[in-house]
């Protein structure tokens, strides 16, 4: 029997990689969403030139309006993608920081982009910026330790 010491890191090096998985899987999917809109409005805009060029105008300035809305969704999502790549998922943190997963007595938390609540395993966990007020109410804490948010009181059980 392997002793337990062992296992435990193993095991919680594996469940950070799945949550990091998920989130590059759901931020993948928002990239996509974003793009296929963008080039949706780009391509109605463009649908609509012809003789009646003036009476079209103000659709066009709308589906552009639309188009730069996506544009700016889709770049922000490549920026939250660069994120995800830089967190390293195949070792343990001690401290609270960019792809820590904090267990504490409320929620299970993985500090990556801001995602909300995710599930791995059955177990739901919620994915949080390292921008968050939350992240910063938790920030510089160690295991045993405990903080506030929103007049909750949290205890950190694990950090990995």
């Amino acid at each position: 029997m392997i002793p337990e010491t062992t296992t435990k890191p193993a095991t919680n090096l594996l469940l950070k990689q799945q949550l990091l998985a998920e989130c590059l899987r759901i931020q993948n999917s928002v990239i996509q969403t974003a793009k296929s809109a963008m080039d949706e409005a780009q391509e109605s805009a463009n649908e609509h030139q012809g003789a009646l060029e003036d009476k079209f105008e103000s659709f066009r300035e709308a589906c552009q309006i639309q188009r730069d809305m996506y544009a700016k969704q889709l770049d922000e999502a490549i920026t939250s993608l660069s994120v995800l790549k830089r967190i390293v998922a195949t070792k343990e943190n001690k401290h609270i920081m960019l792809g820590s997963v904090i267990i504490t007595n409320l929620q299970k938390f993985f500090i990556s982009v801001s995602l909300g609540e995710i599930t791995v395993n059955g177990e739901k966990f919620f994915a949080i910026s390292a921008m968050s007020p939350l992240f910063k109410a938790m920030a510089g804490k160690s295991e045993g330790e405990e903080f506030t948010f929103r007049d909750k009181a949290y205890r950190i059980e694990s950090i990995f």
